[in-house]
C-alpha cells in the first residue's frame, strides 16, 4: 500500500508539470502571433525627399472621379425610370385583367346586339315591298293630278287660240281640232267660269296687283277633288297598318337609335370600327319613307322637316354626348342627318320636281325654293363630299323649267288694228298670255342664288324675255300699258345682278330690252309725255344702262334728269 500511494503521488506531480508546460507554450505562441500581426512602424527619414504636388493632376483626378459618379448616377436614374414604367405597365395590365373579368357580360351584349340587328333587318326587308307600293301609289296620284291640270291648261290654250283665230278669220270654216264646236265651247265656258271665280276672290281680298293670266289655273272640280282625296285616304290608311304587327323596338326610330347609342357608350371603339354612322342612313331609310308618304312640299302649309319625329330623333342622337366627353366635330354621328338628307330626302324632292311641280305656280315655286335652301344648308355638314343627289335635283329643276318655257309660253301676235280695242277677245287673250309669261319669268328668276347665275340668266332673259316677251312689247305702242309691262319685267330682275356693274353698261342679255326702252322714251318725249318719259328713264337707271341715259339726256337737253343718275 505504501508503494501504491507513492505511485499516485508521482502521477499527480507529472500531470501538474505537464499542465504548466502546456500553459507556458501557449502563452509563448500568443505573444509571437501578436508581434507578427503588428508590424513595426517605419521610421521617418528626413533625409529622403518627396515628389512635388501638381494641382492640375489633382484637379484632373477629381474631375474623373466626379464624371464616374455622374455616369453611375445616370445609370441608376435610367434604371429607376424603367422600374417606374414597369410599375405603370403593371397597373394597366391589372386594370385590363380586371376588365376582362366582364368578358362574359360583353359577349352577352354583343350577342344580343347581333340578334337585334338581324331581326331588325329581316323585319324591314319584309316590309320594304309594301312601303314601295304605297309610296308609289301616292306619287302616282299626285302625278296624275298634276298632269290633268297641265293637259287641261294646254287644251284650253289651244282651243281658245283656235276659237279666236276662227272668229277673226275672213272665212267661217271650222278649224281642224280634236273636239267639235259644242265641246270646245263648253271647255271655254268652264275656263271663263274659273277665271271669274278667281277674279271675285281677288276683289274680296283686295288684291289689286294682279293681271288676268297670272293665275296658274290649277283648280279642280269638286268631283275630282273628292276622288283624289278618297284614293289618298285609302293609301294613308294602308300605310298606318304596315307596322301594326311590329314591336316598337323595331319600328320606332328613337328606340332603334337608343340601342346603337348604348353600344357607342359602352364600346366606342367597336362602334366606330363597325362604321355604324355610315350604316344608319340606309337602315333608317324605310322607316323615314313611311313618315314621308303623306308629305308634299309643294302644298301650302306643308310640314317642315324639322317638325317630323324622325328628324328630331336623329338630331337628338347626333347631338348626344358620349359620357362626360364633349361632342367633337370629328364625331361620325354628326354625318347621320346629312346622309339621310342625301340618300332619302333629296331623291324624293327630285321626284316631285320631275313629275308634280308646276313652274307656273308661284306658291309651289316659293315652297320648293324654301325647302331647297333649308336642305342645302344642312348639307354643309357633309365634308368635301360631292353631292350627287343635289346635282340630280338641280338638273331636274333646270330641265323642268326649260320644258315649261317651251310648252307653257305662247304669246300670239295679232295685227295692231285687232288689239287696239282693249275689250276685244284678241287683246284680252294676248294680254293674258303676256302676263302668264311674265309670271313664269318671275318664278324662274326666284331661283337666283340656288342655281348658277348663268343658267338663270339664260332661262329667264335669253329664252323668255328676248324670245317671247320682247316681241309683244315691241308691238305694243308706247304708253301707260307698255310702261306697266316693262316695269313688271324690271321688278322681276334680281338687284344683285346690277350691283357690280361699273362700266355704265347693262347686262348683255338686256341690251335689246334697253333699246326698246330708249325708243319708248324718245316717242314719249316727242309726244310731250314728260312723266312717262321720266318713268322709262328710271327703268334704264335701274338696269344700269347709264350710257344710254346720258346720251338721251344730252340729245334732248334734259339737264334736270341728271339727278336721277
Amino acid at each position: 500500500s505504501d508503494e501504491s500511494s507513492e505511485d499516485e503521488a508521482q502521477m499527480k506531480w507529472e500531470e501538474q508539470q505537464i499542465k504548466k508546460a502546456v500553459k507556458l507554450s501557449q502563452e509563448t505562441y500568443n505573444d509571437a502571433s501578436l508581434h507578427k500581426s503588428q508590424p513595426a512602424k517605419p521610421k521617418f527619414d528626413p533625409s529622403v525627399s518627396l515628389p512635388p504636388v501638381d494641382l492640375e493632376i489633382v484637379k484632373k483626378r477629381l474631375t474623373e472621379r466626379i464624371t464616374s459618379l455622374q455616369d453611375v448616377h445616370r445609370a441608376h436614374q435610367r434604371e429607376y425610370e424603367k422600374y417606374m414604367e414597369d410599375i405603370e405597365s403593371s397597373k394597366m395590365t391589372v386594370q385590363e385583367l380586371e376588365k376582362s373579368s366582364d368578358a362574359a357580360l360583353n359577349y352577352k351584349f354583343y350577342r344580343a346586339m347581333k340578334t337585334y340587328v338581324e331581326n331588325l333587318i329581316n323585319c324591314l326587308n319584309e316590309k320594304l315591298k309594301y312601303i314601295n307600293d304605297l309610296e308609289l301609289a301616292v306619287h302616282v296620284l299626285l302625278q296624275r293630278r298634276a298632269m290633268r291640270i297641265l293637259e287641261r291648261r294646254q287644251d284650253e290654250l289651244k282651243n281658245e287660240s283656235a276659237y279666236i283665230q276662227h272668229l277673226t278669220s275672213e272665212n267661217d270654216k271650222p278649224t281642224n281640232g280634236g273636239l267639235d264646236g259644242d265641246e270646245k265651247t263648253q271647255l271655254l265656258e268652264m275656263c271663263e267660269h274659273r277665271r271669274t271665280c278667281r277674279r271675285q276672290v281677288r276683289e274680296c281680298s283686295g288684291d289689286t296687283d294682279h293681271h288676268e293670266g297670272m293665275s296658274s289655273d290649277d283648280e279642280l272640280t269638286p268631283t275630282e277633288v273628292a276622288e283624289f282625296q278618297k284614293s289618298k285616304d285609302n293609301v294613308l290608311e294602308d300605310s298606318r297598318k304596315i307596322f301594326e304587327d311590329v314591336h316598337a323596338d323595331f319600328c320606332d326610330i328613337r328606340k332603334i337609335l337608343l340601342k346603337f347609342q348604348e353600344w357607342k357608350e359602352k364600346f366606342p371603339d367597336s362602334y366606330c370600327d363597325a362604321y355604324i354612322s355610315f350604316c344608319l342612313p340606309k337602315l333608317l331609310n324605310p322607316l323615314i319613307r313611311v313618315q314621308l308618304i303623306n308629305w308634299n312640299p309643294l302644298e301650302q302649309n306643308f310640314t317642315e322637316l324639322e317638325e317630323m319625329p324622325w328628324f328630331r330623333a336623329i338630331q337628338e342622337f347626333s347631338d348626344a354626348k358620349n359620357g362626360s366627353e364633349p361632342k367633337g366635330d370629328d364625331d361620325p354621328d354628326q354625318e347621320v342627318l346629312p346622309r339621310v338628307i342625301e340618300k332619302t330626302i333629296l331623291p324624293k324632292i327630285t321626284a316631285f320636281v320631275k313629275n308634280v311641280w308646276d313652274p307656273l305656280s308661284t306658291s309651289q315655286t316659293n315652297n320648293l325654293i324654301q325647302l331647297c335652301n333649308n336642305v342645302f344648308g344642312k348639307q354643309v355638314l357633309s365634308k368635301s363630299e360631292r353631292s350627287r343627289a343635289k346635282e340630280d335635283l338641280v338638273n331636274a329643276i333646270v330641265l323642268r323649267m326649260k320644258k315649261s318655257v317651251e310648252e307653257d309660253v305662247f304669246i300670239p301676235l295679232y295685227p295692231k288694228s285687232t288689239v287696239e280695242d282693249k275689250s276685244s277677245l284678241c287683246s284680252k287673250f294676248q294680254d293674258r298670255r303676256f302676263w302668264s309669261a311674265v309670271k313664269l319669268l318671275s318664278n324662274v328668276l326666284l331661283w337666283d342664288g340656288i342655281l348658277q347665275e348663268d343658267t338663270v340668266r339664260d332661262l329667264g332673259l335669253s329664252k323668255l324675255l328676248n324670245r317671247y316677251l320682247l316681241l309683244n312689247l315691241l308691238n305694243t305702242p308706247p304708253g301707260p300699258d307698255n310702261i306697266e309691262k316693262c316695269s313688271k319685267v324690271v321688278a322681276c330682275l334680281p338687284e344683285r345682278w346690277f350691283q357690280d356693274l361699273k362700266s355704265g353698261s347693262t347686262l348683255s342679255e338686256l341690251r335689246n330690252f334697253c333699246q326698246h326702252l330708249l325708243q319708248c322714251a324718245r316717242t314719249l318725249h316727242k309726244n310731250d309725255h314728260s312723266h312717262e318719259t321720266k318713268q322709262v328713264i328710271l327703268l334704264l337707271v335701274k338696269l344700269k344702262a347709264l350710257h344710254i341715259v346720258e346720251d338721251f339726256i344730252e340729245e334732248y337737253k334734259l339737264e334736270h334728269l341728271k339727278l336721277m343718275i
